[in-house]
Protein backbone atom coordinates (compact mmCIF):
# COMPACT_ATOMS: atom_id res chain seq x y z
CA UNK A 1 0.00 0.00 0.00
CA UNK A 2 1.20 3.24 -0.91
CA UNK A 3 2.76 5.69 2.38
CA UNK A 4 0.75 8.32 3.30
CA UNK A 5 2.71 11.68 3.20
CA UNK A 6 3.14 12.02 7.57
CA UNK A 7 1.54 15.19 6.86
CA UNK A 8 -1.81 13.24 6.11
CA UNK A 9 -1.70 10.65 8.00
CA UNK A 10 -3.49 12.07 10.96
CA UNK A 11 -6.14 13.52 8.12
CA UNK A 12 -6.67 9.78 6.98
CA UNK A 13 -7.18 8.51 10.66
CA UNK A 14 -9.50 11.26 11.60
CA UNK A 15 -11.79 9.98 9.02
CA UNK A 16 -11.95 6.59 9.59
CA UNK A 17 -12.80 7.45 13.15
CA UNK A 18 -15.47 9.59 12.49
CA UNK A 19 -16.91 7.68 9.57
CA UNK A 20 -17.05 3.89 10.78
CA UNK A 21 -17.38 0.72 8.93
CA UNK A 22 -17.68 3.21 5.65
CA UNK A 23 -14.74 1.42 3.62
CA UNK A 24 -15.70 2.60 0.17
CA UNK A 25 -15.22 6.13 1.64
CA UNK A 26 -12.12 5.34 3.26
CA UNK A 27 -11.05 3.96 0.02
CA UNK A 28 -11.43 7.00 -2.37
CA UNK A 29 -10.46 9.30 0.39
CA UNK A 30 -6.96 7.46 1.00
CA UNK A 31 -6.76 7.56 -2.70
CA UNK A 32 -6.88 11.14 -3.06
CA UNK A 33 -4.58 11.71 0.09
CA UNK A 34 -1.83 9.27 -1.55
CA UNK A 35 -1.77 12.09 -4.43
CA UNK A 36 -1.43 15.17 -2.01
CA UNK A 37 1.92 14.51 -0.14
CA UNK A 38 4.12 17.61 -2.70
CA UNK A 39 1.26 19.70 -2.75
CA UNK A 40 1.02 20.37 0.42
CA UNK A 41 4.51 20.67 0.65
CA UNK A 42 4.48 22.78 -2.30
CA UNK A 43 1.52 24.78 -0.48
CA UNK A 44 1.34 24.87 3.65
CA UNK A 45 -1.70 26.69 3.19
CA UNK A 46 -3.66 24.22 2.54
CA UNK A 47 -2.88 22.69 5.59
CA UNK A 48 -2.90 26.22 8.06
CA UNK A 49 -5.91 26.32 6.70
CA UNK A 50 -7.45 23.21 7.42
CA UNK A 51 -8.47 22.56 3.51
CA UNK A 52 -7.66 18.60 3.44
CA UNK A 53 -9.61 18.16 6.64
CA UNK A 54 -12.45 20.30 5.80
CA UNK A 55 -12.76 18.78 2.20
CA UNK A 56 -13.14 15.15 4.08
CA UNK A 57 -16.36 16.23 5.70
CA UNK A 58 -19.65 16.94 3.53
CA UNK A 59 -20.97 19.81 4.67
CA UNK A 60 -24.34 18.52 5.24
CA UNK A 61 -25.59 14.91 5.14
CA UNK A 62 -29.74 14.47 4.90
CA UNK A 63 -30.91 10.50 5.73
CA UNK A 64 -34.87 10.56 5.43
CA UNK A 65 -37.15 7.51 5.55
CA UNK A 66 -39.19 6.90 1.92
CA UNK A 67 -42.92 4.89 2.94
CA UNK A 68 -44.42 3.76 -0.22
CA UNK A 69 -47.10 1.15 -1.36
CA UNK A 70 -46.62 -1.43 -3.62
CA UNK A 71 -49.15 -2.95 -6.22
CA UNK A 72 -50.77 -5.56 -3.46
CA UNK A 73 -51.60 -2.50 -1.53
CA UNK A 74 -48.50 -3.86 1.15
CA UNK A 75 -46.49 -0.08 2.82
CA UNK A 76 -43.20 -0.58 1.97
CA UNK A 77 -40.20 1.18 3.15
CA UNK A 78 -36.88 2.23 2.42
CA UNK A 79 -33.92 4.83 3.30
CA UNK A 80 -33.35 7.97 1.16
CA UNK A 81 -29.92 9.68 1.66
CA UNK A 82 -28.38 12.82 0.19
CA UNK A 83 -25.02 14.42 0.94
CA UNK A 84 -24.06 17.60 0.34
CA UNK A 85 -20.36 17.56 0.03
CA UNK A 86 -18.95 20.70 -1.18
CA UNK A 87 -20.55 23.64 -2.92
CA UNK A 88 -17.01 26.02 -2.72
CA UNK A 89 -17.45 25.82 -7.08
CA UNK A 90 -20.87 25.85 -7.36
CA UNK A 91 -24.57 24.22 -6.33
CA UNK A 92 -24.22 20.91 -5.46
CA UNK A 93 -24.30 18.61 -8.79
CA UNK A 94 -24.25 14.43 -8.49
CA UNK A 95 -26.70 11.51 -9.32
CA UNK A 96 -29.04 9.68 -7.40
CA UNK A 97 -28.92 5.98 -6.96
CA UNK A 98 -31.53 3.50 -6.47
CA UNK A 99 -30.08 0.01 -5.60
CA UNK A 100 -30.13 -2.36 -2.96
CA UNK A 101 -26.29 -1.97 -1.63
CA UNK A 102 -26.70 1.92 -1.28
CA UNK A 103 -25.65 3.21 1.99
CA UNK A 104 -24.69 6.46 3.58
CA UNK A 105 -21.03 4.79 2.92
CA UNK A 106 -21.43 4.31 -0.66
CA UNK A 107 -23.25 7.73 -0.89
CA UNK A 108 -20.16 9.58 0.97
CA UNK A 109 -17.76 7.94 -1.27
CA UNK A 110 -19.28 8.92 -4.53
CA UNK A 111 -20.10 12.38 -3.15
CA UNK A 112 -16.26 12.73 -2.46
CA UNK A 113 -15.27 11.47 -5.85
CA UNK A 114 -17.81 14.41 -7.37
CA UNK A 115 -16.07 17.12 -5.85
CA UNK A 116 -12.80 16.55 -7.92
CA UNK A 117 -14.45 14.93 -10.55
CA UNK A 118 -16.90 18.52 -11.26
CA UNK A 119 -13.54 20.67 -10.66
CA UNK A 120 -11.94 18.95 -13.43
CA UNK A 121 -15.01 19.66 -15.75
CA UNK A 122 -13.98 23.23 -15.63
CA UNK A 123 -17.76 23.82 -15.38
CA UNK A 124 -19.02 26.07 -12.38
CA UNK A 125 -20.30 22.92 -10.04
CA UNK A 126 -19.50 21.51 -6.68
CA UNK A 127 -19.95 17.67 -5.31
CA UNK A 128 -22.92 15.57 -4.03
CA UNK A 129 -24.12 12.47 -4.65
CA UNK A 130 -27.86 10.67 -3.26
CA UNK A 131 -29.92 8.05 -3.65
CA UNK A 132 -31.96 4.77 -1.76
CA UNK A 133 -31.57 0.95 -1.08
CA UNK A 134 -34.76 0.75 -3.27
CA UNK A 135 -34.81 -1.63 -5.76
CA UNK A 136 -36.81 -0.57 -9.31
CA UNK A 137 -35.52 -4.13 -11.20
CA UNK A 138 -38.90 -6.10 -11.35
CA UNK A 139 -40.97 -2.65 -10.33
CA UNK A 140 -43.86 -1.87 -11.54
CA UNK A 141 -44.37 1.72 -13.60
CA UNK A 142 -46.69 2.38 -10.72
CA UNK A 143 -44.48 1.22 -8.07
CA UNK A 144 -41.54 3.15 -9.30
CA UNK A 145 -43.36 6.41 -9.79
CA UNK A 146 -45.28 5.97 -6.29
CA UNK A 147 -41.59 5.26 -4.70
CA UNK A 148 -39.92 8.50 -6.35
CA UNK A 149 -42.85 10.54 -5.37
CA UNK A 150 -42.51 9.89 -1.46
CA UNK A 151 -38.26 10.06 -1.99
CA UNK A 152 -38.91 13.34 -3.13
CA UNK A 153 -41.49 14.89 -1.10
CA UNK A 154 -38.82 14.94 1.57
CA UNK A 155 -35.80 16.13 -0.84
CA UNK A 156 -37.79 18.70 -2.89
CA UNK A 157 -36.78 21.00 0.16
CA UNK A 158 -33.19 20.57 -0.20
CA UNK A 159 -33.21 21.46 -4.13
CA UNK A 160 -32.80 24.01 -6.03
CA UNK A 161 -31.38 25.37 -9.17
CA UNK A 162 -29.07 27.34 -7.24
CA UNK A 163 -28.68 24.96 -4.59
CA UNK A 164 -28.24 21.06 -5.18
CA UNK A 165 -29.04 19.70 -8.74
CA UNK A 166 -29.00 15.56 -8.93
CA UNK A 167 -29.06 13.59 -12.24
CA UNK A 168 -29.38 9.99 -12.64
CA UNK A 169 -27.06 7.13 -11.80
CA UNK A 170 -27.49 3.56 -11.43
CA UNK A 171 -31.18 2.61 -11.19
CA UNK A 172 -32.44 6.42 -12.30
CA UNK A 173 -33.01 7.01 -15.89
CA UNK A 174 -35.36 8.98 -17.69
CA UNK A 175 -38.41 7.54 -16.10
CA UNK A 176 -37.06 7.98 -12.41
CA UNK A 177 -36.14 11.65 -13.10
CA UNK A 178 -39.63 12.23 -14.92
CA UNK A 179 -41.38 11.24 -11.79
CA UNK A 180 -38.95 12.82 -9.48
CA UNK A 181 -39.15 16.50 -11.10
CA UNK A 182 -43.40 15.70 -11.77
CA UNK A 183 -43.56 15.75 -7.57
CA UNK A 184 -41.05 18.43 -7.49
CA UNK A 185 -42.98 20.65 -9.91
CA UNK A 186 -46.13 19.63 -8.22
CA UNK A 187 -44.77 20.45 -4.71
CA UNK A 188 -43.31 24.13 -4.93
CA UNK A 189 -45.50 25.08 -8.04
CA UNK A 190 -42.16 25.95 -10.36
CA UNK A 191 -41.16 24.48 -13.68
CA UNK A 192 -37.73 25.21 -12.40
CA UNK A 193 -36.02 22.75 -15.38
CA UNK A 194 -32.41 23.79 -13.83
CA UNK A 195 -33.26 21.90 -10.59
CA UNK A 196 -33.04 18.17 -12.06
CA UNK A 197 -30.88 16.73 -15.15
CA UNK A 198 -31.34 13.72 -17.45
CA UNK A 199 -34.69 15.06 -18.45
CA UNK A 200 -36.71 14.27 -21.22
CA UNK A 201 -35.79 15.51 -24.65
CA UNK A 202 -38.88 17.15 -24.79
CA UNK A 203 -39.50 18.74 -21.57
CA UNK A 204 -36.06 20.18 -20.81
CA UNK A 205 -33.31 17.64 -21.21
CA UNK A 206 -30.14 17.92 -22.99
CA UNK A 207 -29.08 15.92 -26.21
CA UNK A 208 -26.39 13.66 -25.82
CA UNK A 209 -26.56 13.11 -21.78
CA UNK A 210 -28.06 9.49 -22.31
CA UNK A 211 -24.69 8.83 -24.72
CA UNK A 212 -22.32 11.42 -21.96
CA UNK A 213 -20.43 8.95 -20.06
CA UNK A 214 -19.81 6.36 -22.29
CA UNK A 215 -18.82 8.57 -24.93
CA UNK A 216 -16.92 10.90 -22.79
CA UNK A 217 -15.00 7.73 -21.72
CA UNK A 218 -13.66 6.94 -25.18
CA UNK A 219 -12.87 10.44 -25.78
CA UNK A 220 -10.50 10.27 -23.03
CA UNK A 221 -9.16 7.32 -24.46
CA UNK A 222 -8.70 8.69 -27.81
CA UNK A 223 -6.81 11.48 -26.32
CA UNK A 224 -4.46 8.79 -24.40
CA UNK A 225 -3.57 6.94 -27.61
CA UNK A 226 -2.74 10.17 -29.12
CA UNK A 227 -0.57 11.33 -26.64
CA UNK A 228 1.52 8.58 -28.01
CA UNK A 229 0.76 8.27 -31.56
CA UNK A 230 -2.03 6.02 -31.72
CA UNK A 231 -5.49 5.29 -32.41
CA UNK A 232 -8.28 2.87 -31.66
CA UNK A 233 -7.93 1.69 -35.29
CA UNK A 234 -7.34 -1.92 -35.03
CA UNK A 235 -7.63 -2.09 -31.36
CA UNK A 236 -9.48 -5.23 -29.30
CA UNK A 237 -11.48 -3.63 -26.49
CA UNK A 238 -12.92 -4.91 -23.36
CA UNK A 239 -15.92 -3.42 -21.88
CA UNK A 240 -17.29 -4.61 -18.66
CA UNK A 241 -21.37 -3.58 -18.31
CA UNK A 242 -24.31 -3.51 -20.28
CA UNK A 243 -25.96 -0.58 -18.95
CA UNK A 244 -25.86 3.10 -20.55
CA UNK A 245 -22.11 3.60 -20.00
CA UNK A 246 -20.93 0.53 -21.38
CA UNK A 247 -23.24 0.88 -24.62
CA UNK A 248 -22.23 3.74 -25.99
CA UNK A 249 -18.66 3.43 -24.71
CA UNK A 250 -18.94 0.47 -27.28
CA UNK A 251 -21.05 2.08 -29.77
CA UNK A 252 -18.17 5.50 -29.61
CA UNK A 253 -15.43 2.41 -29.81
CA UNK A 254 -16.66 1.01 -32.88
CA UNK A 255 -17.28 4.23 -34.22
CA UNK A 256 -13.42 4.88 -33.76
CA UNK A 257 -12.03 2.07 -35.51
CA UNK A 258 -11.57 -0.02 -32.86
CA UNK A 259 -13.50 -3.71 -31.84
CA UNK A 260 -15.12 -4.26 -28.73
CA UNK A 261 -14.83 -8.63 -27.82
CA UNK A 262 -16.80 -8.86 -24.86
CA UNK A 263 -19.41 -7.51 -22.15
CA UNK A 264 -21.35 -8.20 -19.17
CA UNK A 265 -23.66 -7.76 -17.15
CA UNK A 266 -24.19 -9.22 -13.37
CA UNK A 267 -25.06 -12.94 -14.26
CA UNK A 268 -21.75 -13.48 -16.95
CA UNK A 269 -20.14 -11.99 -20.17
CA UNK A 270 -20.45 -12.38 -23.92
CA UNK A 271 -17.33 -13.00 -26.25
CA UNK A 272 -17.68 -11.64 -29.52
CA UNK A 273 -14.60 -12.57 -32.02
CA UNK A 274 -15.88 -10.04 -34.45
CA UNK A 275 -17.23 -7.32 -32.24
CA UNK A 276 -20.10 -6.89 -30.42
CA UNK A 277 -23.27 -6.40 -32.81
CA UNK A 278 -24.22 -2.79 -30.93
CA UNK A 279 -27.78 -3.05 -32.15
CA UNK A 280 -28.05 -6.55 -30.70
CA UNK A 281 -27.12 -5.52 -27.89
CA UNK A 282 -29.66 -2.51 -27.48
CA UNK A 283 -32.50 -4.42 -28.46
CA UNK A 284 -32.12 -7.09 -26.13
CA UNK A 285 -30.91 -4.69 -23.01
CA UNK A 286 -33.27 -1.56 -23.71
CA UNK A 287 -35.91 -3.33 -25.91
CA UNK A 288 -36.71 -6.10 -23.69
CA UNK A 289 -34.70 -6.15 -20.68
CA UNK A 290 -32.91 -8.93 -21.31
CA UNK A 291 -29.53 -10.44 -19.98
CA UNK A 292 -26.09 -11.22 -22.33
CA UNK A 293 -27.00 -14.78 -22.11
CA UNK A 294 -29.82 -13.79 -24.38
CA UNK A 295 -27.88 -12.05 -26.84
CA UNK A 296 -25.39 -15.20 -26.96
CA UNK A 297 -28.41 -17.10 -27.75
CA UNK A 298 -29.07 -15.11 -30.65
CA UNK A 299 -25.25 -13.92 -32.23
CA UNK A 300 -23.78 -16.71 -33.98
CA UNK A 301 -20.21 -17.04 -33.44
CA UNK A 302 -20.40 -15.61 -29.47
CA UNK A 303 -20.14 -17.56 -26.78
CA UNK A 304 -21.46 -16.91 -22.80
CA UNK A 305 -19.36 -17.66 -19.79
CA UNK A 306 -21.85 -17.54 -16.60
CA UNK A 307 -18.73 -17.84 -14.20
CA UNK A 308 -15.00 -16.61 -14.26
CA UNK A 309 -13.68 -12.79 -15.30
CA UNK A 310 -14.42 -10.84 -18.26
CA UNK A 311 -10.67 -9.64 -17.70
CA UNK A 312 -9.30 -12.79 -18.50
CA UNK A 313 -10.77 -11.79 -22.45
CA UNK A 314 -7.25 -10.65 -24.58
CA UNK A 315 -7.66 -6.74 -25.21
CA UNK A 316 -5.62 -3.78 -25.79
CA UNK A 317 -7.63 -1.58 -23.98
CA UNK A 318 -10.41 -2.72 -20.82
CA UNK A 319 -12.79 -0.33 -20.21
CA UNK A 320 -14.62 -1.42 -16.80
CA UNK A 321 -17.87 0.20 -16.98
CA UNK A 322 -19.89 -1.71 -14.23
CA UNK A 323 -20.03 -1.04 -10.73
CA UNK A 324 -17.24 0.10 -7.87
CA UNK A 325 -14.40 -2.65 -7.34
CA UNK A 326 -14.99 -4.90 -10.23
CA UNK A 327 -11.61 -5.35 -11.67
CA UNK A 328 -9.38 -6.57 -8.55
CA UNK A 329 -6.12 -7.48 -8.19
CA UNK A 330 -5.69 -11.04 -9.93
CA UNK A 331 -7.83 -9.01 -13.15
CA UNK A 332 -4.87 -6.35 -13.18
CA UNK A 333 -2.74 -9.20 -13.39
CA UNK A 334 -4.87 -11.04 -16.04
CA UNK A 335 -5.10 -7.92 -18.45
CA UNK A 336 -1.43 -7.33 -17.72
CA UNK A 337 -0.65 -10.86 -19.01
CA UNK A 338 -2.94 -10.51 -22.18
CA UNK A 339 -0.84 -7.05 -23.43
CA UNK A 340 -3.14 -4.74 -22.34
CA UNK A 341 -2.10 -0.93 -22.27
CA UNK A 342 -4.78 1.11 -21.12
CA UNK A 343 -7.13 0.73 -18.57
CA UNK A 344 -9.89 3.82 -18.17
CA UNK A 345 -12.67 3.87 -15.76
CA UNK A 346 -16.54 4.47 -16.79
CA UNK A 347 -17.94 3.78 -13.73
CA UNK A 348 -17.12 4.92 -10.32
CA UNK A 349 -13.79 4.07 -8.60
CA UNK A 350 -14.32 0.13 -9.92
CA UNK A 351 -10.74 -0.79 -9.98
CA UNK A 352 -9.62 -1.92 -6.25
CA UNK A 353 -6.38 -0.22 -4.82
CA UNK A 354 -4.60 -3.79 -5.56
CA UNK A 355 -5.39 -3.76 -9.24
CA UNK A 356 -4.25 -0.36 -9.65
CA UNK A 357 -0.61 -1.16 -8.24
CA UNK A 358 -0.51 -4.01 -10.29
CA UNK A 359 -1.23 -2.19 -13.43
CA UNK A 360 1.03 1.39 -12.73
CA UNK A 361 3.63 -1.43 -11.88
CA UNK A 362 3.38 -2.70 -15.22
CA UNK A 363 3.25 0.48 -16.65
CA UNK A 364 0.08 0.02 -18.34
CA UNK A 365 -1.96 3.63 -18.22
CA UNK A 366 -4.50 3.75 -15.71
CA UNK A 367 -7.29 6.75 -15.86
CA UNK A 368 -9.46 6.91 -12.80
CA UNK A 369 -13.12 7.33 -13.28
CA UNK A 370 -12.67 10.91 -12.02
CA UNK A 371 -11.37 12.18 -14.91
CA UNK A 372 -12.30 9.74 -17.84
CA UNK A 373 -16.11 9.07 -16.95
CA UNK A 374 -16.62 13.10 -16.08
CA UNK A 375 -18.38 13.19 -19.35
CA UNK A 376 -21.79 12.50 -17.50
CA UNK A 377 -21.73 15.27 -15.48
CA UNK A 378 -20.18 17.72 -17.90
CA UNK A 379 -23.09 17.15 -20.02
CA UNK A 380 -25.70 17.65 -16.80
CA UNK A 381 -23.60 20.75 -16.73
CA UNK A 382 -24.37 21.56 -20.49
CA UNK A 383 -28.26 20.60 -19.69
CA UNK A 384 -28.00 22.95 -16.53
CA UNK A 385 -26.87 26.06 -19.11
CA UNK A 386 -29.34 25.14 -21.76
CA UNK A 387 -31.95 25.07 -19.01
CA UNK A 388 -30.86 28.60 -17.56
CA UNK A 389 -30.95 30.16 -21.26
CA UNK A 390 -34.01 28.46 -22.80
CA UNK A 391 -32.06 27.07 -24.96
CA UNK A 392 -32.02 23.68 -26.98
CA UNK A 393 -28.55 22.37 -28.69
CA UNK A 394 -28.45 20.21 -31.46
CA UNK A 395 -26.73 16.46 -30.98
CA UNK A 396 -23.41 17.61 -33.36
CA UNK A 397 -23.20 20.58 -30.68
CA UNK A 398 -23.34 19.41 -27.65
CA UNK A 399 -21.30 15.95 -28.56
CA UNK A 400 -18.20 18.78 -30.04
CA UNK A 401 -18.65 20.69 -26.81
CA UNK A 402 -18.15 17.29 -24.64
CA UNK A 403 -15.37 16.38 -26.64
CA UNK A 404 -13.79 19.55 -26.09
CA UNK A 405 -14.58 19.37 -22.05
CA UNK A 406 -12.85 15.66 -22.02
CA UNK A 407 -9.59 17.16 -24.24
CA UNK A 408 -9.03 19.68 -21.56
CA UNK A 409 -9.15 17.31 -18.96
CA UNK A 410 -7.21 15.23 -20.22
CA UNK A 411 -4.80 18.01 -20.81
CA UNK A 412 -5.15 19.21 -17.11
CA UNK A 413 -4.51 15.43 -15.96
CA UNK A 414 -1.44 15.45 -17.49
CA UNK A 415 0.19 18.89 -17.22
CA UNK A 416 -0.65 19.04 -13.31
CA UNK A 417 0.96 15.48 -13.37
CA UNK A 418 4.06 16.45 -14.94
CA UNK A 419 4.37 19.96 -12.62
CA UNK A 420 4.48 17.54 -9.39
CA UNK A 421 6.86 15.35 -10.25
CA UNK A 422 4.97 12.59 -11.77
CA UNK A 423 4.73 12.65 -15.50
CA UNK A 424 2.38 10.86 -17.08
CA UNK A 425 0.51 9.48 -14.24
CA UNK A 426 -3.02 10.15 -15.03
CA UNK A 427 -4.03 9.26 -10.89
CA UNK A 428 -1.85 11.91 -9.69
CA UNK A 429 -2.57 14.35 -12.35
CA UNK A 430 -6.39 13.92 -11.87
CA UNK A 431 -6.28 13.81 -8.11
CA UNK A 432 -3.90 17.09 -7.66
CA UNK A 433 -5.48 19.16 -10.44
CA UNK A 434 -9.21 18.81 -9.20
CA UNK A 435 -8.25 19.33 -5.59
CA UNK A 436 -6.44 23.14 -6.46
CA UNK A 437 -9.10 24.10 -7.61
CA UNK A 438 -11.79 24.01 -5.39
CA UNK A 439 -9.07 24.32 -2.51
CA UNK A 440 -8.04 27.11 -4.36
CA UNK A 441 -12.21 28.46 -3.83
CA UNK A 442 -12.71 27.52 -0.48
CA UNK A 443 -9.53 29.35 0.56
CA UNK A 444 -11.01 32.61 -1.24
CA UNK A 445 -14.34 31.79 0.52
CA UNK A 446 -12.88 31.82 4.12
CA UNK A 447 -14.00 29.55 6.69
CA UNK A 448 -17.37 28.00 5.17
Amino acid sequence: MPVLDETLISVFEEVVRRNPGEAEFHQAVREVLESLGPVVAKHPEYADEAIIRRLCEPERQIIFRVPWTDDAGQVQLNRGFRVEFNSALGPYKGGLRFHPSVYLGIVKFLGFEQIFKNALTGMPIGGAKGGSDFDPKGRSNGEVMRFCQSFMTELYRHLGEYTDVPAGDIGVGGREIGYLFGQYKRITNRYESGVLTGKGLSWGGSQVRTEATGYGTVFFVDEMLRATAESFDGKRVVVSGSGNVAIYAIEKVHQRGGRVVACSDSDGYAVDPEGIDLDLLKEIKNGRRGRMSDYVAQRPGSRYVADGSIWEVPCDIALPCATQNELNGADARSLVRSGCRIVAEGANMPTTPEAIRVLRDAEVSFAPGKAANAGGVATSALEMQQNASRDSWTFEHTEARLADIMRSIHERCLTTADAYGSPGDYVVGANVAGFIRVADAMLALGHV
